[in-house]
């Protein structure tokens, strides 16, 4: 457990022991729960899980760019070595939680932060359930009202850096929505509900555990102003609601779930001394995470053959001609982009032939068969490295019928010198898919390697990843290819040296300026990836 100093209007608790989870009940079970006494309760106010982060560079009404990226979470070996830090808010019903989570976000000013509440995790009711609902007779605060398996799950999977799906509950038909909200990319997540402490599972993923008290009194009354003037409810039934359900529920189950806490707040999110505190200790904890990956890139894999995932297309007169145009630095605009153009259709056309294929016999209009080949797969999709990697999405489409296409934008702090990730929007599903990951450039392999981290994130298969590339450095094939050595990597060209701003020698110069026509910063680097043009 961690410990942090107390001061004026934040109250510190004893240290606790973890229970090992020895039960492997399933669904429903109470032994797995703290503390094990089983009460019914009534409705509560719902809250939504959501993601909170830094004000938007461009937002539209489909696309938001955050000024403030996220930094990598993985190390130079391409796993994870930074989990998310997981703040867990319980307290009685009304207390406030909610309020307290949105202050810490407010005043954490870091981006990537997410909000995740219990009130999305409720079991979906059966006809019978809905009627007692229907009746306010159906205990919605009971531990057995809450799918505590996919939560664990769902939580477990958001600290280690992988996107998820959270459930979007209908709190009027009582059931789950057809349609769940994919969350992805939490440096912090503060997760909120009454039963925060309640599941011995969840307990073990929470990195700190904050108790919200608030007298029962004005828990009390803001239950009375909420169900009176959202749910039109009298008063006396309100009252007779929290007597049989609510009062009864919070000194049985929630109440005694204050001894774990690390941090007790009294008042809610009024308590602005406590949430700086608890503000400072996040700080500290997201300093110690801190991790130098393109530094480790830059002195690892030196003087190492070549990776045989590695395709460069052969050096024929044409491409090396080719090059030669695109690299001279008195090439027009015109031509660079000409010539840029085709060298990527020749280099999507290769990669394509490392895509499985079957035999397919088809019939020819002269009636005879004819033994071919088809793709075997799901889906292709292509997936750009925003702004370069963009210009590359025509030359797929050329080919590939009615491909999906999705961006992620990845710029280099130039205070840190890391990869920062801006921006994501990628096809659903694409776990399934055989995706075609395109930047022009690469020279460290740090925006690559983040770019590959992403897409295994979201549970694409790393065999089903290819990395198509008009240009790369040495360095920048050893770093994709060590870290993920089942990624194809195809290319046009390798140029062996990498000086000390990471510029690609000889190189080509920045490729997005030299293509948008628009002009490099003095400390540019080949993997400085700007903002995408719209």
């Amino acid at each position: 457990m961690n410990t942090i100093p107390a001061y004026s209007g934040a109250r510190i608790s004893g240290c606790w022991t973890l229970i090992p989870d020895g039960s492997g009940g399933s669904e429903g079970s109470l032994d797995r729960l703290l503390p094990s006494v089983s009460l019914g309760l009534s409705p509560r106010k719902r809250t939504t899980s959501q993601c909170k982060s830094e004000p938007p560079l461009l937002l539209t009404s489909k696309r938001t760019i955050y000024t403030a990226g996220r930094p990598p979470w993985y190390n130079e070996h391409g796993t994870q070595s930074k989990e998310a830090f997981v703040i867990g808010l319980c307290g009685g019903s009304a207390s406030g939680k909610t309020t307290v989570a949105r202050k810490i976000i407010e005043a954490l000013d870091v981006p990537w932060v997410v909000l995740l509440s219990m009130d999305s995790f409720y079991k979906v009711l059966s006809p019978e359930e809905q009627l007692l609902a229907a009746r306010n007779d159906y205990n919605f605060d009971h531990p057995d009202a809450f799918d505590f398996d996919l939560l664990t799950h769902t939580l477990r999977k958001l600290k280690q850096g992988k996107s998820v799906k959270i459930p979007v509950y209908d709190f009027t038909t009582h059931g789950r929505q057809k349609e769940w909200k994919t969350v992805y990319g939490a440096s912090v997540i503060i997760f909120e509900g009454i039963m925060s402490f309640a599941d011995k599972a969840l307990l073990q993923l929470l990195d700190m555990k904050i108790f919200v008290e608030t007298d029962s009194d004005i828990r009390l009354v803001r239950r009375l102003r909420r169900d009176i003037t959202e749910r039109g409810r009298d008063i006396e039934g309100v009252i007779k609601q929290y007597n049989k359900f609510v009062k009864p529920a919070f000194e049985q189950y929630i109440e005694p779930t204050m001894r774990l806490a690390d941090l007790v707040v009294p008042r809610g999110g009024g308590n602005m001394v406590a949430i700086d505190l608890i503000v400072q200790h996040v700080h500290s904890q997201l300093e110690e995470r801190e991790l130098s990956v393109r530094a480790a890139l830059a002195s690892a894999h030196q003087a190492q053959p070549l990776p045989q995932t590695l395709s460069v297309l052969e050096s024929t007169p044409q491409v090396r001609g080719m090059h030669t145009i695109i690299r001279n630095k008195e090439t027009s605009r015109d031509e660079f982009i000409f010539y840029s153009k085709r060298l990527m259709r020749l280099l999507i056309e290769r990669a394509l032939s490392f895509l499985p294929s079957q035999v397919h016999i088809v019939q020819t209009p002269q009636g005879e068969d004819y033994e071919g080949r088809s793709f075997h797969g799901k889906r292709i999709t292509g997936v750009s490295i925003l702004r370069a990697g963009e210009t590359m999405e025509p030359a797929l489409r050329a080919v590939c019928k009615d491909v999906r296409i999705g961006k992620i934008l990845i710029q280099t702090n130039q205070d840190t010198g890391e990869p920062e990730l801006h921006y994501l929007r990628l096809p659903k599903d694409i776990s399934e898919d055989h995706v075609i990951l395109m930047d022009c450039t690469v020279s460290t392999g740090a925006a690559a390697m983040m770019a590959v981290r992403v897409l295994l994130d979201h549970d694409v298969q790393e065999d089903k990843i290819l990395l198509v590339s008009l240009l790369m450095a040495e360095m920048g094939v050893h770093s994709v290819a060590y870290a993920f050595p089942q990624v194809k990597i195809i290319t046009t060209a390798v140029d062996k040296k990498v000086n000390d701003v990471f510029h690609i020698i000889p190189g080509i110069g920045n490729f997005g300026d030299r293509y948008f026509g628009t002009d490099a910063p003095p400390d540019w680097s080949d993997e400085d990836l700007d903002e995408p043009s719209y």
